[in-house]
């Protein structure tokens, strides 16, 4: 037996003043992360007066290109642009299995599926509602949402710790190598230390499923069956909404080509590239973002990389740079269990919506 969509939640209808918005409660598609990512901070607010309110509890699901699967449960009260999707749940539905049903890939594909538009599709609302759900009673609801919710927390979990380690980091450099922090020392320049390369392939050369990563200028990674480097890189987007946004990253992969890698040279000390990281995160990408060529797509060019000056200090450098190592290594390890979480989320997913794995009798 199968519900509509319509039959355990309805589109919340309110309006919120925007005076009463910053930039972490409105949200927009463009400050929804990709692929189930949650949310980032909002670049700005918009100029109306009102907006749509959504409520704790609420899910969030971005009406533009559905394929990208944004989605975010509210954990707060604000506000959202028109382009996103605002789902109440009713009485009968617990708030996070409604969450779950609509994080399934089943929902991103009718939803494309039933799309009006071609460059941009736009979810049809009218069919959205319209969606085939399955009957659970309230206790086998709240087990569904229990046990995939158990994987979210500990992803999240796994955010907040390298969300500190970042902070780390940065209370580092900014004591000891920021040009703030009076060290004296030879000023050199990125290229003295690294190569600097693009990748050859547009956007739409990713694989679902891959086997390896795909940088772009997006937030998130895509999948390759091809690479272009295997080893320690620094990662940096080079156009579009997040020019300058930097990575750490080590193993196989690919880039597009507007997305920029910064690895050591042959004669180079290996260890080098944490400290350089972090440089070029914490320091280079505020210059980037501060002075983009281009007024409707920001980019940078080779030259803004290979040119970016810096103070090198050799003790410094020595004493520091197994520090750096230790929170870029233990950050990235934090990044691929999160990555194997969510694979294991989202297999269970479609298998505890379809009933295959029974979950009504668990005590939890």
């Amino acid at each position: 037996m199968k519900y509509n969509l319509s039959d355990i939640c309805s589109f919340r209808k309110g309006k919120t003043d925007v005076s009463t918005l910053d930039k972490g409660t409105y949200i927009s598609t463009e400050n929804m992360i990709p692929n189930r990512g949650g949310i980032t901070t909002a670049s700005s607010l918009p100029t109306v007066d009102l907006t749509q309110e959504y409520k704790v509890g609420d899910v969030l699901v971005s009406n533009i290109r559905p394929y990208f699967k944004k989605i975010w449960q509210a954990k707060f009260n604000g506000g959202c642009s028109n382009d996103v999707l605002v789902f109440a749940a009713k009485k009968n539905t617990d708030a996070s299995f409604l969450y779950y049903v609509l994080a399934n890939d089943e929902f991103f594909t009718y939803s494309m599926a039933t799309s009006k538009g071609t460059k941009m599709p736009r979810g049809d609302k009218t069919s959205i509602m319209q969606y085939p759900v399955p009957v659970f009673d309230l206790n086998t609801q709240k087990n569904i949402s229990s046990i995939l919710q158990s994987i979210d927390d500990k992803i999240e979990l796994n955010q907040n710790i390298n969300k500190n380690l970042e902070q780390q980091a940065d209370a580092l450099y900014q004591s000891f190598f920021s040009p703030k922090s009076g060290t004296q020392g030879k000023l050199v320049t990125l290229d003295e230390y690294c190569s600097i390369f693009t990748g050859k392939k547009n956007a739409n050369a990713s694989v679902d499923g891959g086997k390896y990563k795909f940088f772009t200028c997006a937030p998130e990674a895509l999948q390759i069956d091809s690479y272009i480097y295997d080893g320690n890189a620094i990662i940096v987007s080079g156009n579009g909404a997040y020019t300058g946004r930097t990575r750490f990253y080590s193993g196989k992969f690919d880039l597009y080509q507007r997305t920029y890698a910064c690895t050591l040279l042959d004669n180079v000390n290996p260890e080098f590239i944490f400290p350089l990281y972090w440089f070029v995160k914490l320091e280079l990408s505020k210059k980037i973002m501060g002075g983009t060529r281009g007024s409707a797509i920001p980019y940078i060019v080779m030259n803004d990389l290979a040119k970016f000056e810096f103070i090198y200090n050799e003790q410094t450098f020595t004493e520091y740079m197994p520090i750096f190592k230790s929170l870029t290594e233990a950050i990235q390890a934090n990044e691929f269990e999160n990555e194997n979480l969510a694979q294991i989320r989202d297999s269970l997913l479609p298998k505890l919506m379809s009933g295959e794995l029974d979950v009504s009798n668990l005590d939890l």
